[in-house]
Parts: C-alpha cells; structure tokens; sequence
C-alpha cells in the first residue's frame, strides 16, 4: 500500500503522502469524477484556467497522463460561457455527461463579495460520446432553475442509473452562483428529462454542525447494501470547506450524518490543501476505498488521494 498521512482525517481515512497527484503547472483543477476502465482509470475534472472539462488517464489514480479537453465554453449557446464540475457514466457502451453550464453576468466594477444570486446564472446540460473524448451536446440545458430554493443557479450534477428503480437519479445541488447552498433530486427515465422531488431540498445544512453550518454541496452518492452513501461538502463559511458523509435508505430521506464528520480537512499550514478540502468522488477497488478530493490553499485549487482501509465506513 502506498505512504499515507492522517492529519486532516477522521472515520479511517488517510491521505496519501505524495498529494496533490494533478494540479501544478496545470493551474486550477477541481470536481473530479473517476470512471474505471479495464485495467485503466479515466477522470475528468474541471480545468479552470481553460474553462473546460479535461479528461486524464491512469493505472494506478495516482499518476496521470497530460490531460486533453474533453468539453470546451460554447459561448454561442448562451448558457455555456464556462463549462464546469462534470458527471461522467457509462452505460450500454455510450458515455453521459451531465455538467454545470454557467454565465458570469456582469461583475465588471462591483464589490468584490457579491451576494451569489446577483453573480449569474448556471444550468445543466448533457452530453454524450462513444469514446470519452469527442462529445456531443443537446442545445439547450436539461435541467434550469425553476424553485424559489434554487435562485438562478442549478449545478454539480451527480447521476447513477439505479437497475432496481429503472431509471436515472440525480441529486444536484442549487441556490447560489458561487457555491450553492443545498441538496435537490431529480429523476429522469432518458437522462434529459427530469422530474424534481416535490418536496424541494432532500439535504440541507445542519447548523448544529459547525463545519456545515452555511451549506451543504456537489455531493456524490453511492448505493450499496440497502444504503446510499451520500459523500459531500460541508462548509463552515464560504472559504472553509470540508468533505463529510451521511447515510440514507432510500437517498431522499432521513439522513444520518457519519458520528466522525468531517471525515477530511484542510491540510498542513502551508500545504497544498491547508485551507479547504472539496468535491469528494469515491470508489471501492479490491479491498479499499479511494478518494479523490480538491484542495485549496488561495485561490489554486489541486487533487489528492485519500483512502480508507476498511469495506465498512463506520457507521454504528
């Protein structure tokens, strides 16, 4: 197993010791998600300084190949100026995207603490590809924001297609440009068209929890065992972040939040992820969990490793 450190952990997670394993010269990467391919790992992430969605390759999720932009801006559709923290499944040989499509607005000359529904708006949209690396995408958005919780911004899908209902399930999260305060869910039968819950946010923030006090965000759930595991952010204010983990039976309701929250923290004063810890995406491979996660420290977001030893994740 490979050298890991265990400051900036709870709940039997580790650190690996060489992280950050992409960032550096590369500028600002962050929202990874991780597909398994044979004997290969694809990620894609977000490629901030391009504001693109850029694609890597690897064996071993530690290091990877020169990424190549797998989804650029589309300035003419009017929704797509940046194009940004991406959902990549694959299903019946055809690769899904769904992605955050967003729209600065005009913040030339404001404050530079703008409140997050005067920012711009974001959308998501939907892609598809038969390789992974050329794309296409429908015109227009699939999913807009329509409830008063939401405001003028839908984004950081996350989608699985669940065998047992038949359908695809998407918890995304809403309400603020910037960084969106809360949890919603969608269902849909083709993966362009959804249908909300009715009841508005399944997950919101806890304010008896210090680290989730101001919002909850850009999740990534896994069903397993009659549960689905809900990975995601946790912030204490907007620049404090941490990732954390909760449980639910059915993915809607009834959530419970690990005893051990945050499960990964900020980092070594100094250190690539000392200030925040974001985006969680997590796989279960042989007989350990990998974690990928971005970290902070300014305004350069970089991704780490961190890895969990154990099959059961702790809850009791």
């Amino acid at each position: 197993m490979v050298d890991v450190a265990l400051l900036g952990c709870n709940g039997g997670w580790e650190k690996y010791y060489g992280n950050p394993v992409v960032g550096g010269d590369l500028g600002d990467c962050c929202d990874v998600v991780v597909l398994e391919e044979g004997d290969e790992l694809l990620m894609y992430f977000s490629w901030r300084s391009t504001k693109s969605i850029a694609v890597v390759r690897s064996e071993d999720g530690l290091r990877w190949s020169d990424p190549i932009i797998a989804l650029e801006p589309r300035q003419e559709s009017g929704w797509e100026d940046d194009v940004n923290r991406p959902c990549v499944l694959k299903r019946g040989g055809r690769y899904h995207m769904w992605y955050s499509g967003q729209v600065a607005g005009n913040v030339i000359n404001a404050p530079n603490r703008l409140e997050d529904d005067e920012r711009g708006v974001s959308h998501i949209g939907y892609a598809w590809s038969d390789d992974g690396l050329a794309w296409n995408r429908a015109d227009q958005p699939v999913l807009v924001a329509t409830q008063r919780w939401e405001k003028r911004a839908v984004m950081c899908p996350h989608v699985i297609f669940d065998d047992e209902l038949g359908c695809y399930r998407m918890w995304y999260s809403a309400g603020g440009w910037f960084e969106p305060d809360s949890i919603g869910y969608a269902v849909s039968g083709d993966g362009q068209h959804w249908v909300r819950a009715s009841t508005g946010p399944v997950f919101t923030p806890d304010a008896r929890y210090l680290w989730e006090r101001e919002r909850v965000t850009a999740c990534q759930v896994i069903k397993l065992d009659g549960w689905h595991y809900m990975f995601y952010i946790g912030f204490e204010d907007i620049d404090k972040a941490r990732v954390c983990l909760a449980r639910s039976r059915d993915g809607i309701s009834h959530w419970e939040r690990h005893k051990e929250n945050p499960i990964i923290s900020g980092g070594r004063a100094g250190g690539w992820d000392c200030e925040a810890a974001y985006k969680p995406f997590v796989l279960f491979r042989d007989d350990y969990w990998m974690m990928w996660y971005n970290g902070r420290r300014g305004y350069n977001g970089q991704i780490g490793v961190a890895f969990h030893q154990e099959v059961d994740l702790g809850f009791q």
